[in-house]
């Protein structure tokens, strides 16, 4: 029989063979399997009939409106695209508009979003959880709520071919918007075969959720959960202030996150020796994880195995991992836990400038191929075709990180070959905040950089402009009309002139140094 690469036919599964067993717990309410199966075939029922693009869009987060638009995008058969509410209308307007969506599903706070402009940008089905007074903003758009559904659903899930779009999850670009990663259903699928041997998930596990659903980590919670007919607990924006009380109330045995958050609870005295007992593995990734604060979280969590993951959004969650073990595997030099080794279906490379093979323990770029590489980046074909490179025969993704592999075969993360950097876990290109900064200055001498940098993190965002139209204050307010907070620059200052290298080029290292030396403020 033909292989369904259906990503919700795990849930239907579970539905039948454990039909009350927990799903997920979300806003302080659980869900069973037969709850969220039937849920999600109700809202694919409804979404069929409006098929062109096969992409739903998911405005929503942390919230069980958010899981049924994913899992009922999925069970239709169409590609679910997680929207962030962080995103300013004008960015939603923009992005709606590139992805020609069949539908939009809301939760309360996605709902708030829809402002004339984002209606009109919306696709003709609008999904929200309550009966609203907005009004549609053109002959056929329907403003439904999602209770208030009226198409049978879909007994089943739609056949998937391995080659169809799965889902697009949007990171930093370079452009003024976010490029949108589309990952095939076949990929995801061969993902979750590779994970399965060391997460080694079972109906009995606990799984948390610190992640919104527009973060990638969110694709490994949520369906390696259901394939394992697992309970996903959801953490809301406020028991995310204090993770530690949400853990031990729960019983969670698994934990993923960034490692921000065991800074976080340390500062705040929360994570303390043997505080996680139940725990049985914890994931770091999306950041360098530092050993000093790696150790004391297995000093938190006694009984569970500490794994570092590494993998980029366009290679479907992780490619590479590392287990913490006694003494560490670190990174020279920068007291950091390696990347480690990749998994057995995927092949690393660390390449120079001409995409060519260094020697060991030379830096150079990191390189991945393998069946979890993505489709590519939706409509940018030039991006994908400089990102996903043939060489010699073989495709492979050019991460942009440097890295190097040692002589055990063990891989280390370096940092980035060009602006991309990472603020507390979310990926950013400095060339889009620029972008922005420009046009809120009224110049185009316009640069940002990631300041001040520990263990490689940047934690924030400092920009200089030259000749601007404004003052710094007015500037910080314009650039919040078409960015996100975590990606707006805590500081902008002004300068007389900028600094440029020999080519001409706006000079970021110099502008590094007049933090560093102070004469400029951090």
């Amino acid at each position: 029989m033909k292989r369904n690469f259906n990503l919700a036919s795990a849930l239907a599964l579970r539905a039948g063979d454990a039909n009350t067993a927990t799903a997920i717990e979300v806003d302080g309410a659980r869900y069973t399997y037969g709850e969220l199966a039937a849920a999600a075939s109700k809202l694919a029922g409804a979404v069929l009939p409006f098929h062109r693009s096969a992409r739903i869009g998911v405005l929503g987060t942390r919230s069980h409106e958010a899981y049924v638009g994913i899992l009922g995008a999925c069970w239709a058969g169409f590609a679910y695209v997680p929207l962030n509410l962080k995103w300013p209308p004008e960015r939603l307007v923009a992005l709606m508009t590139l992805l020609d969506l069949d539908a939009l599903v809301t939760d309360a706070n996605g709902a708030e979003l829809l402002t004339p402009d984002v209606l009109a940008a919306a696709p003709d089905l609008v999904v929200t959880p309550k009966a609203c007074a907005l009004a549609p903003a053109r002959p056929g758009q329907q403003l439904v709520a999602r209770e208030a559904l009226s198409a049978p659903p879909m007994a089943e899930p739609a056949p998937v071919e391995a080659e169809a779009l799965g889902y697009v999850i949007f990171t930093s670009g370079t452009t003024g918007l976010p490029k949108g990663v589309m990952i095939s259903a076949g990929s995801l699928a061969h993902y979750i075969e590779q994970s399965r041997g060391w997460t080694n998930y079972t109906p009995a596990d606990r799984i948390g959720e610190a992640c919104d659903v527009s973060f990638d980590l969110t694709v490994h919670n949520l369906f390696l959960c259901l394939d394992a007919g697992a309970a996903l607990h959801v953490l809301s924006q406020l028991e995310l202030m204090a993770p530690a009380r949400f853990i031990r109330a729960h019983e969670l045995t698994v934990w993923m996150s960034v490692p921000t958050v065991i800074g976080l609870m340390r500062r705040s005295g929360q994570l303390k020796p043997g505080i996680f007992p139940s725990l049985r593995l914890s994931i770091f990734c999306g950041e360098p994880l530092p050993v000093e604060a790696v150790q004391a979280w297995a000093a938190a969590a006694p009984n569970s195995v500490v794994e570092n993951i590494y993998g980029p959004t366009e290679c479907t969650v992780i490619g590479l991992r590392q287990r913490l073990s006694d003494p560490p595997v670190t990174t020279p030099g920068r007291d950091i836990i390696a990347i480690g080794t990749p998994y057995a279906t995927m092949e690393v490379a660390i390449l120079d400038e001409r995409q060519q093979p260094v020697p060991e323990g030379t830096p150079g770029e990191i390189a991945l191929a393998g069946p979890q590489l993505g489709i590519g980046y939706l409509g940018q074909s030039e991006l994908t075709a400089d990102r996903f490179r043939m060489i010699d025969g073989k495709r492979w993704y050019l991460t942009g990180d440097l890295g190097s592999r040692d002589g055990n075969g063990v891989f280390h993360h370096l940092g980035r070959v060009d602006n991309q950097v990472k603020v507390k876990g979310n990926r950013i290109e400095l060339e889009e905040v620029d972008a922005h900064l420009r046009r809120a200055a009224g110049t185009e001498l316009a640069a940002t950089v990631a300041w001040p940098v520990r263990h490689g993190s940047a934690e924030g965002l400092v920009s200089f402009v030259v000749g601007n139209a404004h003052p710094p204050a007015a500037i910080g307010e314009r650039l919040l009309t078409g960015l996100p907070r975590y990606m707006a620059p805590t500081v902008i200052h002004e300068l007389d002139a900028m600094p440029q290298n020999v080519n001409g080029k706006i000079d970021r290292r110099a502008l590094l140094a007049l933090l560093e030396t102070g004469a400029v403020g951090g």
